[in-house]
This record gives C-alpha cells, structure tokens and sequence, in this order.
C-alpha cells in the first residue's frame, strides 16, 4: 500500500496537477482512497488545486471514465439509454491488459501495438499501469464521426468490445508462439499462479493474462495517466511504444515521475484514421459470434415470472458457487442472464451481492455496485455470450455440461427450454388416479401376467 504523505508529497507538485487536470478535461473523474471512491459520483477535477485538496483528505489515486461528455455532473443512477447517449460526446478505446507478470503483459502490450499499426494506427498511446500490466489507448478523434447510419458517439460500449475481442484474436497465435519461447509451460504456470494452461490440448496465452474487455461498460473508470498505484506505490506513466519491452519499472517511483508525454493526445490525431480497424472488428467473424453495431436484445414469448435457480445451467450455478479468477466476466454473464430469466432488479442485487460474498476474494464494492446501477437502467435484455466462447465459461473451469447442454448455445436458452418443458409436463400430467382396494388388485394381476407372458 502506498503511504498517503508520499502521494501527498507527489500530488503537491504542480506539474503533476497540470497533467491529471488536463487528463480529465470533458470525463467524470474521482478520487479513490486505496482503491474505493473518496466521494460521490458523478465529480470531476477542474482546476490543479482540486488534486492537492484531495491528496490532503487522504486520496491517493485519480480515475476517469473511457467516456467523454457533454457535462460529467448531469449523470446520475437510473438514467435510461437516450439520456445517457445525449450527453456522451464521445469515448476513448482503452485496452487493458491484465497479467500477475509483467514480462507477459509486455509481450501482449507489443503485439497488440503492432497490431494497431498494421490496421494503419499511429494515434495511440501506451502506458505503465502503474503493477503488472500496460494500457493502451485510441482517442476519440482518430475514429470516424459515423459508422453504418449510426453516430459513433453513441456505439459505446459496443464497437470498443467488439475491436477489444478482434485484436485479441488476432495477436492469439503471435502471442502463443512468442510465450513460448521465453518459457517452458512448467515456468509460465509457476510464474502466473495457474495450473491449467491448455484449451483443446494446446497451450492458450489467454488464460496466462486477459485483455480486459467486459468491464467496457458506460461509466466504467480506469487508472488515469500520472496516478499512484495503491498497491504497487509507483506512478502510471504514459511510455513510448519502443520502450515497452524494456520500461525499467523504477523510472515509476514517484519521486523519479517527470509528466513530459501525454496519454491520448488529442491535437496530434489524424481523424478517422481508426476506419480500417473499425470495418475489418466487425467484418471479423468467429463461429460462436458475429459482432454488430446493435446490442444483441430479445424477446421472449412465454411467461414473464421468474426461473427459479433449479432450472439453472450448470455454469451459472458454478459461478455462484464462488470463483478464483474471472470474477469480472462472471459479474457480466450473471447479470445479463438473470435479467433474461425475468429476475427483478430488487432480486438480482440480493443474488449477486451475496455471490460476491462466497467469492475466496470479493470484487470491490464499487465494481459490484456500478455494474448493478448500469443493469439496473437499461431497458432492453442482452443475452450472455453464447457456450462456444470459452473465455466466458470453459477457460474459468465453470463449464460442465450435462446430457441437456447438448442441446443448446446459451445459458439462457437453457434455462427457458427447462422451463418451457417443466411447464408442459405439468400441463399433460394426469391427475393422480383414486383406485379403489379392488381396483389396485385388479391391476396388480394384469401387470404380473404382462410380465409372465
């Protein structure tokens, strides 16, 4: 943990103000205490002397929203799409790779910039996180002003998931190949703290670090450039591409931050350069999903009352049970499923809240409850990804199917069709037949004679 009078010392300087208010210029910003926030949001940082202040009241870290808006103070819990979407002005695509190791999260974070040139990218920045892992950002300005019909402003979180999940596929064999070659599977487990590495029987990279895309959600906040890191006591700090396989973490000691680079730098990116990334994400297919610039919704036709939990598929019952890791993307199915299976929002934030108790480590209230607020105000359903999408279920080890999984794509068409069948066997069920003493007889003998005969 960081020691406060050294956050202190650091955030005094004025240099360091400068760059975090610049930072924050049109996004919700917060303060955090060790990692939760220091006040109420919607808050934003105008001025330098709003950083000192803070840092006084015991703040040790700044965090903004990928979001861009109008007026950051007009958002408030409860707001419906339309009104969100007037008021955002724009969103920054902001790639965050998560690894306990940092020399895998540099191998991850260099293809991934490769991969942004090769789509004709150079508008993008890079930065320490400030631990074990790299950011990586497009600003807003290098994207076109529409895509399809539709203003682009409004495509969040959608089109940055959708690029998020194609870069991810398109480094996966590079990043395979390169991870082994530093290391044998043996040093990689040992190094990463996991034992199963293989997907199908090879190796896969993305169970030894992620790339963070489910937490692309409206109002979700990352570490801004210039913050402190809780945990580690280093600063996050904006980095060149050439350094990334070579960034010495010391130069992150607060004492040695110097604020001379800029995280997206938004007077030096070329508009719409982002056009061929954004056409080839969702030209992209895979067998389990096609993306779209429309949130996949649905309708359904049978009753509206709630499934009850023993209808559940085993995956969502195994994410109940408590998890390790993908605590994250198991936030994201649950709710989206249980939203689905018609629960009411009052019921969904007992369920998850207690599931967040029975997680070895819970996520932080604020996770939990931002990710309850968004769900609770949206006015459309969104099905969890479908079973084929490993990251989600099987490469978590909360994939065990039984005889009816077979049968189905997505959790939630799981449950219905249990639901749907329960219902008809109810329905063409006969009442219990009353026999009378003789009667029972009677068909006792006819049974014992069908057997002899």
């Amino acid at each position: 943990m960081i020691d406060p009078k050294i956050a202190l010392a650091y955030y005094s300087r004025s240099e360091i103000q400068d760059a975090i208010v610049a930072h924050a210029r049109d996004k919700e910003a917060v303060g955090t205490v060790q990692g939760e926030s220091f006040r109420k949001r919607p808050d934003v940082l105008q001025y330098p002397g709003d950083i000192l202040e803070l840092a006084r009241q015991g703040v040790t870290s700044f965090h903004a929203s990928e979001e861009l808006w109008f007026n950051p103070l007009l958002l408030k819990p409860g707001m419906n799409k339309k009104e969100i979407e007037e008021n955002r002005k724009g969103w920054d695509l902001l790639l965050d790779i998560d690894c306990p190791d940092l020399e895998f999260s540099r191998v991850a974070a260099f293809f991934l910039v490769e991969a942004l040139r090769y789509h004709d990218l150079q508008s993008f920045s890079i930065k320490f996180s400030g631990n074990h892992g790299f950011h990586i950002g497009v600003p807003f300005e290098a994207f076109p002003e529409k895509i399809g019909n539709r203003e682009t402003r409004t495509l969040f979180p959608d089109v940055p998931r959708a690029i998020a999940s194609y870069l991810q596929a398109f480094i996966r064999k590079h990043l395979k190949q390169k991870l082994l070659e530093k290391c044998s599977m043996a040093e990689i487990s040992a190094r990463v703290k996991k034992e199963e590495l293989l997907t199908d029987g090879e190796f896969d990279p993305f169970k030894v670090l992620s790339i963070d895309t489910i937490l692309l959600a409206s109002r979700h906040l990352y570490r801004m450039p210039y913050s402190c890191h809780e945990k580690s006591g280093l600063v996050s700090i904006p980095i060149l591409s050439e350094e990334i396989l070579t960034f010495p973490k010391e130069l992150a000691q607060p004492e040695k931050v110097i604020p001379a680079r800029t995280f997206l730098a938004r007077d030096l990116t070329t508009p719409s350069e982002a056009r061929r990334l954004v056409r080839e994400a969702f030209d992209h297919k895979t067998p389990s999903e096609v993306y779209t610039t429309e949130r996949k919704t649905i309708t359904f036709t049978d009753s509206p009352d709630a499934i009850p939990e023993q209808l559940f598929p085993p995956c969502i019952n195994n994410i109940l049970k408590g998890l390790e890791d993908g605590k994250k993307r198991s936030l994201f199915t649950l709710m989206n499923f249980l939203q689905c299976a018609n629960w009411p929002h009052d019921k969904i934030d007992n369920l998850v809240r207690e599931w967040n108790k029975r997680n070895p480590e819970p996520l932080k209230e604020t996770i939990v409850v931002g990710q309850l607020r968004y769900a609770a105000q949206k006015n459309e359903k969104i099905l969890p990804a479908n079973c084929a999408r490993r990251e989600h279920y099987a490469d978590l080890g909360i994939c065990t199917p039984d005889s009816f999984c077979r049968r189905i794509r997505n959790p939630v068409q799981y449950a219905k069709r249990k639901a749907w069948l329960s219902a008809k066997d109810k329905e063409q069920k006969p009442a219990r037949e009353k026999l009378s003493d003789e009667q029972k007889a009677m068909r006792r003998q006819f049974r014992e004679k069908q057997k002899s005969t």
